[in-house]
């Protein structure tokens, strides 16, 4: 826990003032997820769909990574702390638990050795690559039920116990399809080619618990469709679903074979420049070349007499060679030689959204089961082992084979930690945001909002514009709806597509912001305006603080007419104008 609160070090300095300076649009969508989770909880509405965000449309919820796993059970104390708090405290939490379900994992199945447990889970829960992910994107750092369900997959075969395992197995599954569906999909996947590679290596084992085996999955299958058949029918048949994303967008974001031998930007040898080469993927392995070199040495020494060995070593070069996108990529530079997803049709179902670098997670993963094997063993070196067959009986004076051994001990302590001490990781780095206006956050906005109308923020939130203005619908919360936002949505042809689809007068805002000129106005403009208050329900739109102020306030105005000065905003009364 003490790892997770130093991870996030530089949010709490300001914890209602900054955001994540890698992903801060991400990140002030996940302080809204909580806020749509106390939202849902305060008014007991239906948490997988809201019209806070993109109104009147709303938006799919379970059709976006929401997080109601976590944000539902949480509510009071995000309606106690506030959305900026809960998410800092989550997010180091989230790290934390991580490493604790990965740490019992493998002291209680795996390994021997408590401390080798602790070092392999250490690294579950803090690997470079999990990190990064921390900047803005907590879904990706909640793998705290990933290692229960990996154990409850693997004593499926338990003779007399295949209907509790099953029903277990199907609870935890169930849970994670509302956490993060992506990494349910790595870990069953995973468990796959591990079920496969030992099957392979132990056949007659395997055709004896396959019948207990296949009927405990059954009991999964069925009680994990049973608690998530509605959300998941809901999350493709439901209001603002969708189908593919914009033609396989992330198909190409492969990983770069020379990231995984290069230390991650927020690891203690980190280098932020080295992101301007090859850092156009997500850092999801950025191992660093010395854990490359354990790793690869300890497969060559374990993996002839450690079965979990030989199965990790599958897991590596399985997922390395399925990581690499359509062409290969080596030290940011696409060559033209093709990689596996050439041969992956961009709309399969299920992978159509997926991005080949996040393969390599379950590779951390595997490198990480590797550590725990690798000091589990340098810890029974010059010890009796169980394992080991009696040797015969020393000549007087000649050292025994155990205590010619035990200089192996601390070598093997030396080597991991030579090769994950420079991945201790780095506060993540944040930065300032300007914080609501007093109107805003004092409810200034409430006699110009009535039941069923919107505020509409000026720049109205989008992926690229309007950041600022989309956390006033979360730091208040979401008291009042809001056009726009940060989201995946359908677009006109039912594809996902990246926010609300852009109304004539949203382009022309995002056009004047970037151009720092008011153009040249028509009266279709100003029409075009009315209209789209009339389709947002507008009954305000609001201009606070920012860097483009005075040109947007002289765009609006020229729209729909000259503004007030309230408390410390620009307000627009549209009551009257749009009906």
């Amino acid at each position: 826990m003490v790892l997770g609160v130093f991870v996030c070090l530089n949010y709490w300095g300001d914890v209602t003032g900054r955001v994540s300076s890698h992903l801060p649009t991400d990140h002030s969508w996940f302080e809204w997820l909580f806020a749509h989770g106390a939202y849902s909880v305060r008014h007991l509405e239906n948490p997988l769909f809201t019209a806070r965000q993109n109104a009147p449309d709303g938006v799919n919820m379970m059709a976006n990574t929401s997080l109601l796993g976590v944000t539902l059970p949480l509510a009071p104390l995000t309606m106690l702390l506030g959305p900026q708090v809960m998410y800092a405290l989550y997010l180091g939490g989230a790290l934390a638990a991580t490493a604790g379900t990965a740490y019992w994992m493998l002291s209680r199945h795996l390994v021997r050795s408590r401390a080798a447990a602790f070092v392999g889970g250490a690294f579950l829960g803090f690997a470079p690559g999990i990190i990064h992910h921390a900047n803005g994107q907590p879904n990706f750092v909640s793998n705290f039920l990933l290692p229960l369900i990996v154990v409850r997959v693997l004593r499926l075969g338990e003779p007399g116990r295949w209907r509790r395992n099953g029903l277990v197995l199907g609870a935890l599954v169930a849970y994670q399809i509302f956490i993060n569906e992506e990494m349910l999909l790595l870990t069953a996947l995973a468990c796959l080619v591990v079920v496969l590679a030992y099957a392979v290596q132990r056949p007659a084992a395997t055709r004896a618990a396959a019948g207990t085996f296949l009927a405990g999955l059954g009991v999964a299958g069925g009680l994990a469709l049973l608690l998530a058949a509605y959300p998941i029918w809901f999350q493709f048949n439901g209001p603002q679903s969708y189908r593919g994303l914009q033609g396989g967008v992330f198909h190409n974001w492969g990983e770069d074979l020379v990231a995984f031998v290069t230390f991650a930007r927020d690891t203690w040898a980190g280098d932020p420049a080295v992101e301007q080469t090859i850092g156009l993927t997500e850092q999801n392995t950025w191992f660093g070349w010395p854990l490359v070199l354990l790793s690869v040495v300890a497969l060559v020494l374990l993996v002839r007499r450690s079965l979990p060995a030989r199965i990790a070593a599958v897991l590596i070069v399985v997922f390395t060679v399925a990581s690499i996108g359509p062409r290969v990529r080596f030290d940011g530079v696409e060559t033209g030689v093709r990689g596996p997803w050439s041969y992956v049709p961009d709309d399969l179902p299920l992978v159509e959204m997926m991005m080949p670098t996040r393969l390599t997670l379950v590779v951390a993963a595997a490198v990480g089961v590797l550590l725990a094997l690798t000091w589990d063993a340098a810890s029974r070196q010059g010890s009796p082992a169980a394992d080991r067959p009696p040797v015969p009986a020393q000549r007087t004076g000649e050292p025994s084979v155990a205590s010619r051994r035990r200089w192996l001990r601390p070598v093997g302590y030396a080597a991991v930690t030579l090769a994950v001490l420079p991945l201790f990781p780095r506060p993540l780095p944040a930065q300032q945001i300007e914080p609501p206006p007093h109107f805003i956050t004092a409810g200034g906005w409430r006699p110009y909002v009535p039941a069923g109308r919107t505020l509409v923020p000026v720049p109205i939130p989008s992926n690229v514009h309007g950041l600022p203005t989309l956390r006033w619908s979360a730091l208040t919360g979401q008291e009042f709806p809001v056009p726009g936002g940060y989201f995946i949505g359908p677009n006109e042809l039912g594809e996902g597509v990246f926010g609300a689809p852009n109304r004539p007068t949203s382009s022309l805002i995002y056009s004047t912001m970037d151009a720092g000129t008011v153009p040249a106005l028509t009266d279709e403009n100003r029409r075009q305006a009315v209209e789209d208050l009339r389709f947002w329900r507008a009954s305000v739109v609001v201009l606070g603080a920012h860097p483009r102020e005075a040109v947007l306030r002289e765009l609006v105005t020229a729209l729909i007419g000259p503004p007030q000065r309230v408390d410390d905003v620009w307000v627009w009364d549209v009551r009257t104008l749009v009906g």
